[in-house]
């Protein structure tokens, strides 16, 4: 039989210490920030907040960000206020603004989120003498993050830790998407979509009005510096609108089929019991279909976030 320190097969429906809410508990997130006094240590778990420190994810968080505030300031600024139709301008910037705080509620969600990630380090021998194995039984043991690696769990070198049914890490939120934020991020793919195709709408509609009449008109801006706003801005939405809808689709297409983006490249065939088309979509958004799987702010609870910002013994500390 193989020795435990390399690679064994998990069969954690037999042993309730690798469940997927094991972790919470188990310090699965001390690969992000620790918010509390410095004596916290794993016994804060219920004050940490999970954050990738990746210079090219936060980056690229920044510029998603950057993006969609560009669009909301040419959106109600170029071509919303200066309009003489009140209706028009408040029924639409109405809409455009909810659809990008939703947007960005989403981004956050699935930044923040802890994926799924598997307890750095569990793979002791203490810890797997506690499991009581049966003869024959086995397990697989991460050799880059020593831990005791699920059943369609995956090791990401950028969180540098397993993550369960691990779809992809996606730097433009830096994070993985995974089995807890995959529903965050299914919102965010979904939202931008939505305010890109408004934005090109919104944009082809002032170019024609503006037509008409006037530039000076139309707009607040000289006429050379609106057309620029809204060039940029069909190029960022059109940019956008395609990348963001390809994904909402695919991500909705793997979670129908319950098989990861990982799982799909690498042709794995399935080994667990698959969740087909609606109890796939009831296993990520939770419960039965309902409005409530468009807010990403479900289960958010504000005195537990403000716990988690402000801690109670002082500031942030950082861990790797």
């Amino acid at each position: 039989m193989q020795s435990s320190n390399h690679r064994l097969r998990d069969l954690e429906q037999h042993h309730p210490l690798l469940s997927a809410g094991a972790d919470v508990e188990a310090g699965s997130l001390a690969a992000g920030v620790i918010v509390g006094g410095p004596n916290a240590g794993h016994a804060g778990g219920a004050r940490t907040l999970w954050f990738i420190q990746d210079s090219c994810g936060m980056v690229c968080a920044g510029i998603t960000w950057f993006l969609v505030l560009y669009a909301e300031f040419v959106v109600n600024f170029v071509m919303l206020l200066p309009s003489k139709n009140f209706w028009y301008s408040l029924l639409n910037g109405a809409t455009f603004n909810s659809l990008a705080v939703l947007a960005l509620a989403s981004h956050l969600r699935t930044m923040l989120s802890d994926p799924g990630a598997v307890p750095k380090g569990n793979a002791t021998k203490e810890y797997m003498e506690s499991l009581q194995l049966k003869p024959g039984e086995v397990i697989y043991k991460c050799p880059k993050c020593c831990s005791i690696k699920p059943e369609r769990a995956h090791h990401c070198s950028i969180c540098k830790r397993c993550i369960r049914k691990m779809d992809h890490h996606c730097p433009w939120v830096n994070n993985c998407v995974g089995e807890k934020n995959q529903r965050f991020f299914v919102l965010f793919t979904m939202y931008i979509s939505l305010i890109s195709a408004h934005a090109l709408g919104l944009s082809g509609m002032h170019f024609f009005t503006c037509i008409k009449v006037q530039w000076n008109e139309c707009s607040a801006f000289s006429p050379g510096a609106s057309v620029l706003l809204l060039i940029f801005l069909c190029l960022e939405a059109i940019l956008f609108l395609t990348f963001t809808a390809v994904m909402f689709g695919t991500q909705l297409h793997s979670i129908c089929n319950d098989e990861t983006e990982i799982e799909r490249l690498k042709n794995e065939k399935p080994t667990w019991e698959r969740r087909m088309r609606w109890d796939g979509m009831r296993a990520v958004f939770g419960g039965s279909p309902s409005l409530l799987w468009c807010n990403p702010f479900t289960g958010l609870r504000l005195r537990r976030l403000l716990l988690l910002t402000y801690g109670r013994r002082g500031g942030a500390e950082f861990s790797v």
